[in-house]
């Protein structure tokens, strides 16, 4: 590409960001993508080439589902060669999922994928849409030596560059929407975009790109709580075909130690069904063994989180089986960070 610009792609899914007030309603809708440049002017003062691409129908991101990851997934795939970073426009609320399952999905990324989205819509007065679009594709352009700066996927939202599978959204009203509360910022937007580049992901820029699109649904998520029954539990695992469970655990991995319990997760193992335990805690990890509660859960194996939020948990477990891996080595795959989601 000699000395031009760099081309960034602009991905929009779905979400608050893409929509505008029809003032005489009041109602929000999506409008056409093609006239981005029209309703946010700056972007024509930034200092690369943007093209856009969009869903048929935009996607409420609490219809999310794995298939439209592969979408998603498809879309980079596709312009991988010629563009130089991708903004992928997603509503807030399932963002840190599917960012999350992008990362797993595209391994060796050697170019940054950027999520981001709003709490208020683009043509909203007060919107917070204009601020992250800018920056995002800012994040997305950026260049050292005519190569990225940035190889992975992230999340930038209100003047912060998170890893993306190391996010969780902790707020529905604040524009400080999201948190990622075991990893430091990658970069913080103020008068200079200040990036952390020692904590950037360092991917084998040697590998090419390969995307996986096999993703097994046949998990659940369990939430542990005093006073949770057998019947509930037993009825989850009882559930046809299922592949895999994260069980979100006390504190630092801990569980009751009561034996229908420990028994319903001992015969699950036995038929092949994987368990990870997770913490319930926003931040922090899962040392299993450091207490007697989560002892026992170390020796009939179950599989340690450590410090993967929920969402990254849950993709890694549909990636990981998608992947056929042995049973045997399932649990060192799963323990091994992969795209950064584990310390």
């Amino acid at each position: 590409m000699g000395t031009t610009k760099p081309n960034i792609l602009l991905i929009y899914t779905g979400g608050t960001i893409g929509m505008v007030k029809d003032f005489k309603t009041g109602a929000l809708r999506a409008f056409n993508f093609k006239n981005i440049l029209k309703r946010i002017p700056e972007l024509n003062l930034l200092d690369c080439n943007i093209d856009t691409v969009s869903f048929k129908e935009p996607i409420d991101s609490s219809n999310m589902n794995p298939e439209y990851w592969v979408q998603i997934a498809e879309v980079i795939e596709k312009h991988y060669h010629n563009f130089d970073g991708f903004v992928v426009l997603h509503g807030s609320d399932t963002m840190s999922y599917t960012a999350s399952a992008l990362s797993f999905m595209l391994e060796n990324l050697a170019k940054p994928v950027v999520f981001t989205g709003s709490q208020l819509p683009i043509g909203d007065l007060r919107t917070d849409a204009k601020e992250n679009l800018i920056t995002s594709i800012q994040v997305a352009s950026l260049q050292h030596r005519k190569k990225p700066v940035v190889k992975e996927v992230c999340l930038y939202f209100e003047y912060k560059l998170y890893r993306a599978n190391r996010t969780t959204k902790i707020n529905a009203e604040h524009f400080e929407a999201f948190a990622s509360l075991n990893y430091p910022d990658l970069a913080e937007s103020g008068v200079h975009l200040k990036v952390n580049n020692e904590y950037l992901f360092k991917p084998n820029v040697k590998k090419k790109l390969a995307v996986h699109k096999n993703l097994d649904k046949n998990v659940a998520l369990i939430k542990l709580f005093p006073g949770i029954s057998e019947a509930v539990l037993q009825s989850v695992f009882n559930t046809p075909n299922l592949k895999g469970v994260i069980l979100e655990t006390y504190g630092a991995g801990n569980c009751t130690t009561e034996a229908w319990f420990i028994n319903i997760l001992k015969n699950a193992i036995k038929k092949g069904i994987h368990i990870i335990n997770v913490t319930q805690c926003s931040g922090g990890s899962v040392i299993m063994g450091h207490y007697e509660t989560s002892n026992q859960l170390k020796k009939i194996g179950v599989i340690s989180g450590k410090d993967i939020t929920t969402e990254a948990a849950i993709s890694k477990l549909m990636y990981l089986i998608g992947q056929n891996i042995s049973h045997k080595s399932f649990k060192i795959s799963y323990e091994t960070d992969l795209r950064g989601e584990i310390s």
